[in-house]
């Protein structure tokens, strides 16, 4: 039953002055309807009169909530259509009747102020009636109108609250713009209703504001979270274990806590909630435990575990999980199997989680023998867990690293008798065994299977199998792979493209390298400043540097400006074809263009001005390379040692050799034999012999080479008896000696 304080005749008076300003009639109705009583003020008056029928005489009519509704009785003139809606949901509750409203289509029809006013009233009677699904409804419309239409969203609420004097109806409407602005992304504008509604009075309940702190943890949004969890503290609603376990998820997952795990934070969370006296739920406890694996502290999180044992708190088979993962991770997998046990002996069921990463751990570390035993347990009639196809990924992995690739294509076969289907990673990881074993041919046959079965394979196995053919100098079945790629509509990617280009050079087939890359650009894919240095390293290599140099022109037409590998490689180049004047103009370009050297650079310049006789300048860039911060390596000291012993600068050899210990670079054979080779020019055969002793105690075994700098040391000083004695020294630690060494010794078939 409906009772309406107003009758159809000034109901019919104020239709047909037009009179359709909602906002202007302020006369209070009383509404009774099914399970709700409310004096509703105002706009809502004309909305809840007996719609008016002209002429009809249908007695059809509707009972909903033991209210009549007449069916098939809208108004003809302008607007009512709209208000016989309104008041046909009124009287009915019937959200089949809302639904004839659609926002923009009654803005369109009958103006914004009209139908803002009409979409109110009806959001008041659904919120009155407790009916927050239907609220959300017409709200949904509303909202995706203002952001068409570009309205300030900020304004949505105070719109919404206008003529509602119902609080409890007002805490409603709140929670459900809170949900919609929420749900929608729309973050910024659900803190503000959180905040306007605070501010009037009105405050939102626990549930929408808990469902407000999950968006923005999954937004990431770690202030706003912050600040609408001390709100909470403050003005309420006050947070449940629920708030909290939402905030602790945050601080303990990497994904959400921007740059890392904030455990400090989060144990924070468990000191509060200790202290309000709010008991922590067993997802509050899984989600703190998971944290301390992510960040590395499976010790810990296994102690907490036992505490919570002993103090009988909830646990479940995710906070064994996540320390059995942890220590798996750590190489731990017989540590991680004790776990096994506990659980149950506390009553939890593993899973096929917690079996899955025991396999995967003990697979991890070649361990299959292992691996398999649980796989067979998983599938006991005493256990009777399902594997899931992660499992066998993880025993195929394991199989197809320690060569097993028989059996572990075995086990792939038979996941389609399980009831499982073939997916991409299970071919991945038969296609990445067989490459590892060089078989690829049967990783090409097991590609051309994955595509038999509609299954895409991913960029990697197509690219490490073209990386593979050119390897081997197969660029033709490379080439044929390749175009396969772009047939299927795959987009091959620049570093498939590098793997081409190298093994065009591998076959010293630079113009077929230079006519690919130029294809390649023409289709869109385009170069990088490594599909370069691989041709200027084969041309340099070919004695080619000249050449190498033209493609510089090239690249930088195309935006990729030479770095500092590609400008060592052609000063090396020019220094092997003993072209040094043009390997230091390089050397000047490349500090003109702001590229700075590293030390292979420096490494390459300082044997290049050794080679030109000039030894100051040699020892000086050697001087500005430690000044511009860079630490010479093994090659580099044993490189200006040489340049130095050679000319005889030996006792400055000798200090840079000291300096090299110092630093911790071990020297080579070749760096102490060039010591040796200078102290041995010199006469000093004492300094020589001690640094044989130092070599020895380096556990450093003299080569050939030492041997015949030290032999013809003696040799000049005229220490003859001495090489026979060398002689068998060599004979002893293997070292063959050389014809020449033959006949300096005075040896005829020494060998």
């Amino acid at each position: 039953m409906g009772l309406c304080l107003f009758s159809k005749k000034s109901y019919l008076d104020l239709i047909f002055s037009g009179l359709f300003e909602l906002r202007s009639f302020k006369r209070p109705v009383i509404v009774k309807a099914s399970s709700f009583t409310k004096l509703y003020r105002g706009a809502s008056a004309l909305l809840l009169l007996d719609d008016y029928d002209s002429g009809s005489n249908s007695d059809s009519s509707l009972v909903v909530n033991e209210v009549a509704v007449p069916e098939n009785r809208l108004h003809t003139c302008d607007g009512l259509q709209l208000l016989s809606v309104v008041v046909r949901v009124i009287k009915s509750l019937n959200w089949r009747a809302a639904r004839e409203m659609r926002f923009r289509e009654s803005v369109e029809k009958y103006g914004f102020p009209f139908s803002i006013d009409a979409f109110r009233m009806t959001v008041h009677v659904f919120g009155f009636a407790r009916m927050p699904m239907e609220m959300h409804g017409l709200l949904r419309d509303v909202l995706y109108y203002y952001q068409d239409v570009g309205y300030d969203m900020f304004e949505l609420l105070p719109s919404m609250l206008e003529l509602l004097n119902d609080a409890e109806t007002s805490a409603v409407l709140v929670d459900v713009l809170i949900k919609l602005f929420a749900a929608n992304s729309m973050l910024e504008n659900a803190v503000d209703v959180f905040f306007q509604a605070q501010n009037i009075g009105v405050q939102p309940g626990i549930r929408s504001s808990n469902f407000l702190l999950k968006c923005l943890v999954e937004g990431s949004r770690r202030q706003e979270l912050s600040t609408l969890f001390e709100e909470m503290k403050n003005s309420g609603p006050s947070p449940s274990v629920y708030t909290y376990t939402i905030l602790m998820n945050f601080y303990c997952n990497e994904q959400y806590a921007q740059d890392k795990v904030d455990m400090q934070q989060a144990t924070s969370i468990l000191e509060e909630m200790d202290n309000n006296g709010i008991e922590p739920s067993v997802v509050t406890y899984s989600t703190y435990i998971h944290g301390l694996c992510r960040v590395g502290f499976a010790v810990l999180a296994l102690k907490l575990i036992q505490d919570l044992k002993h103090n009988n708190q909830p646990l479940n088979v995710y906070c064994y999980n996540a320390v059995m993962h942890a220590i798996c991770r750590n190489g731990k997998p017989d540590e991680a199997m004790g776990l096994l046990g506990e659980m149950r002996s506390y009553g939890i069921t593993p899973d096929v989680y917690s079996y899955s990463i025991l396999i995967d751990g003990f697979c991890e570390c070649g361990e299959i023998e292992k691996g398999l035993t649980l796989f067979e347990e998983m599938e006991s009639p005493e256990v009777n867990i399902k594997p899931s196809l992660v499992t066998y990924s993880s025993l195929l992995k394991g199989l197809s690293g320690i060569g097993l690739m028989e059996a572990s294509v075995d086990m792939f076969h038979r996941l389609g008798s399980y009831g499982y289907k073939y997916d991409q990673h299970a071919f991945s990881i038969l296609i990445s065994g067989y490459l590892m074993q060089g078989n690829l041919d049967s990783a090409h046959e097991l590609l051309e299977e994955m595509i038999r079965t509609n299954l895409t394979p991913c960029a990697i196995d197509y690219k490490n199998l073209i990386n593979g053919f050119c390897r081997i100098g197969s660029i033709d079945k490379a080439l044929q792979l390749f175009n396969t790629v772009k047939d299927s509509g795959v987009r091959p990617n620049t570093l498939t493209v590098n793997d081409i280009v190298s093994g065009y050079c591998m076959e010293g087939d630079i113009r077929e390298a230079l006519e690919f890359l130029e294809e390649m650009t023409d289709q869109g894919i385009n170069p990088n400043i490594y599909s370069y240095s691989i041709i200027i390293n084969r041309l340099c290599k070919e004695g080619k540097s000249e050449y190498a140099l033209e493609l510089i022109p090239m690249m930088l037409k195309r935006n990729i400006l030479p770095n500092v590998v590609v400008y060592s490689t052609l000063v090396d180049g020019f220094a092997k074809q003993e072209k040094l004047e043009k390997a230091l103009m390089l050397y000047t370009r490349m500090i003109k263009f702001g590229v700075t050297p590293n030390t292979i650079t420096f490494t390459i310049l300082i044997n290049v001005l050794f080679t030109m006789g000039k030894v100051k300048e040699a020892y000086n860039l050697f001087e500005k390379m430690i000044l511009n911060g860079l630490d010479p390596d093994r090659i580099c000291y044993t490189s200006i040692i040489a340049g130095l012993c050679k000319i005889g600068y030996v006792k400055i050899g000798l200090k840079l050799f000291e300096e090299m210990l110092q630093k911790g670079h071990m020297p080579s054979v070749v760096t102490y034999t060039c010591l040796i080779d200078g102290f041995c020019k010199q006469n000093r055969m004492d300094i020589a012999t001690m640094l044989v002793d130092k070599m020895r105690r380096h556990n450093m075994s003299p080569d050939v080479v030492t041997y015949d700098v030290i032999i013809h040391g003696y040799i000049r000083k005229g220490q003859v008896h001495k090489l026979h004695y060398l002689f068998d020294e060599m004979r002893k630690e293997g070292i063959v000696p050389d014809d020449i060494m033959c006949k300096t010794l005075g040896l005829i078939g020494c060998r």
